[in-house]
Formats: C-alpha cells, structure tokens, sequence
C-alpha cells in the first residue's frame, strides 16, 4: 500500500490548482433546487473527460410518487437531473463495488448584503473557498471525481465497478438518489461526500419538515380584547415544542453522539401571521423541523408530537375548541444507519489512517441526509464522509479549507483503490 499511497499523494498535489479551480467554477453556479441543470452539465463533461460512462437520468417525480421516501418539494423538474458516471472494472469478480454520491442543489444564500462578497464568488482567503455549496457540498463532491483523476493518472485500473452520482433535490428532500435507486442503480457500499470533518458518520438522524396552523379572530386592534389573536395562541405552542425537544433528549443515550441534548433537534424556525398593523391576526402559520432519532419509528415520533401538541392546545380554551392544524410536508428524511462492523467503514478507517496518520473519528450526525436513502432502501451500506463542517453550510460566508479538500481527495483515492482492488 505505501507504493500506491505516495504515487496518488503525489498525483492529487499535482492537480490541487485544478481541483481547486473546478470547485470554483462549480460554485459561480447558483444550482438552487429546480436550477440545477448548469452545474450537471458541467459534471457530466468532467466525468466523460475521465473515461467514465455517463448516464444523464432525468428526475422523473411520476416515477417517485408511489415510493414511501418521496417527499414533493414543489420545485419544479424541468432542469432536474442526475450525472451518473460509470466506470466499469476489468475484472469485477475480484472486486467490489462503489457508489460516490454527491449532491448539485444548494440552499439560498438569504440576504446577500450580508456576505463579505457574493455567494456565488468563489473567492480564495486565507486557504479557503468561499461561496455557497462550497463546503455542502460541491467541493465533497470534486474531491470525489478528482479521487478518480489521481488513479487514472497514477495508472492504477480497478478491478470493481466504480459509479460517481450527481445527483439532484438533497436539500429539500433526496430526489435525485431516489430516482437513482429506483431505477436500479447498486453498488456493495455507497459513500455520500457531505462535509463531516473527515470524521466517518454511519449514523444520521431522521428530520420532518411540519406546518402548525393556528386559529384566531380578527378584529380591529383598537377593539383588541374582542378578538383573539392568533400569535398569542402559538406561543403556549411554542414553548411546549421547546420542552418536548428537552425531554426527548434527556431519555435518549448514543455513544456516536457528542451533544446528548442535540441529536435530533425539534424546533421552529418560520413563522408568518398577520396582514395589518391595525388587525388582529386570525391565521399564524409556523414551520418547523422535527428530530428523529436513529432506530426510532417515524410513524411513533409523529403520534408523539401530533399528541404533545393536542394535549398543549387542550389546556387552552380557544384551542380546544379550535385545535391547531399539522401538516407533514416537504423534507420528510428518516433516521437512517449501516452497522458499524460494515466492511466499508473499516476501508475508509485504514485509508484515512495511512494518509493522515491518525485513526479517524466516528460519529452520528443531527441531520436528515441520501445516506438513509441507501440503508433504507436500496440495502446497501452507506457512510458520510467528506470534506468541510456542516457549521459553515447554509451560513453567511460559507467556507471550505482547501488543505481538507486535498486530503480528502487522497483518501477517497485510496479508498477507491482499496475497495475495488486496483492494479
């Protein structure tokens, strides 16, 4: 392995101006959900440009809608598609195969006069990129096609099959790897690039988008206590979701997780009432996330949450009478795990052993992700490990260091040559 070891090193340090540049170039594009079209098709052209064979799979929700993980986002599908690049092995039999999953959509940067530039520069400072989806994670994602740049020039031929997806819709629900398992595509164990610190994650927790709706009177303000206003209603509401995330992480316990009061966080974080300065508002709105926790029943967490809510508006007169509405929608990611003997998480362990001498960490993550996709699904084992701190995504002055990208890079080149056997 040292042999191999210091002739993909070698090579990956000889193509860090290229990756980085690529990376940049990936995020001048705002791939927001429904926008992802560009940057696929500069994938694409990667990914043909390095032998493989590339499959352009549009994201077809007739396809999903009868599948249980489909969730509709309501983006639209038009330039929704996924980037499959297949390279097949010279001699399959004698080794196994590979998914590298990645995916092209990005949240909105929000208010962009809070950037110290714009989202979508691509900006060098301090050895770090700068721009959105540059740590969540299209940097994850060239790390994992440049993995395969350093192989072919170290001229190491696999033995197994190696697949890179491109895949659409992560972020508001999992589309993309969704449509890509439906319609067959498999591997012996799958590795989703999402940042985690180069720690390996087999653990995600589940995430439920939901919608409380709340109902007051409206009346003119001046006539305030002849009215009921809706915000006042919602905030009993509030403060239960609070106390039933506090006390569902007091009686849940996980090793892989560091924060014990953070493993699948519950919490609300959009609200909208009123349409007047001078009316009581008689509608509020409140959107929110609600945590699973990894081996939990959805079906059970929901029935705990629907009834924690009920029994807060019963001791409510108003609420009582008028309950407030829950609506599943959108996002709506299970908890999801491979075992933690999976042939795949030892590779990954030694790979990143030998490139950076030291033993990686493990860990679960609070978020919902395409990893439950694999383990749930399609069965097959599947880690996240890439890149970047899932702190900077989806934050004002997203950022990656490029000295983790280049890493990363290494190790999933071992990993590649590892699994699949390369000669």
């Amino acid at each position: 392995m040292a042999d191999i070891h210091t002739r993909i090193s070698q090579r990956v340090d000889a193509l860090e101006h290229d990756l980085v540049t690529f990376i940049q170039e990936l995020v001048h594009v705002p791939s927001l959900p429904g926008e992802e079209g560009k940057v696929s098709r500069m994938l694409a052209a990667k990914l043909e440009a390095l032998g493989m064979q590339v499959v352009d799979q549009p994201v077809n929700p007739k396809k999903l809608r009868g599948h249980p993980a489909f969730c509709d986002d309501g983006f639209a599908y038009d330039h929704r598609r996924n980037i499959i690049g297949i390279l097949h092995g010279q001699h399959p039999s004698n080794g196994r195969s590979l998914i590298l999953n990645g995916h092209t959509d990005v949240v909105s940067p929000g208010d962009e006069n809070l950037w110290s530039d714009s989202p979508w520069s691509g900006n060098i400072h301090q050895g770090r990129i700068f721009g959105r989806g540059a740590a969540d994670m299209k940097s994850g994602l060239a790390a994992g096609i440049f993995a395969l740049d350093a192989l072919n020039r170290s001229g190491i031929q696999l033995n197994g099959n190696l697949m890179v997806q491109c895949v659409a819709g992560e972020e508001t629900g999992g589309c993309g790897t969704l449509a890509a398992i439906v319609e067959g595509y498999q591997a012996d164990a799958a590795i989703v690039i999402e940042p985690t610190r180069l720690t390996i994650c087999p653990v995600q927790s589940g995430a439920l988008s939901f919608r409380l709706t709340v109902k007051g009177k409206s009346v003119h303000a001046c006539m305030k206590n002849k009215g009921i206003n809706a915000i006042e209603k919602f905030i009993p509401l509030f403060q239960a979701v609070e106390a039933f995330n506090t006390a569902r992480h007091h009686h849940y316990q996980n090793p892989l997780y560091p924060d014990p009061l953070n493993v699948a966080p519950t919490c609300i974080n959009v609200v909208n009432a009123g349409d007047w300065p001078s009316t009581i508002p008689d509608k509020l709105e409140a959107d929110g996330r609600f945590g699973v926790f990894p081996h939990e029943s959805v079906v059970e967490a929901k029935e705990q949450f629907e009834t924690m809510i009920q029994q807060a508006a019963e001791k409510d007169p108003w609420l009582k009478q008028h309950p407030p509405g829950i609506e599943w929608r959108e996002g709506q990611f299970e908890p999801g795990q491979t075992t933690l003997d999976a042939p795949i998480i030892k590779t990954i362990a030694n790979c990143h052993h030998t490139i950076k001498g030291k033993k990686p960490g493990m860990e679960g993550v609070t978020y919902g992700s395409d990893l439950r996709l694999f383990t749930n699904h399609a069965r097959i084992p599947a880690v996240l490990y890439g890149p970047g701190d899932v702190l900077d995504a989806h934050t004002v002055d997203e950022s990656i260091s490029i000295a983790e990208i280049v890493q990363a890079t290494k190790i999933l080149a071992l990993t590649i040559c590892e699994w699949c056997g390369g000669r």
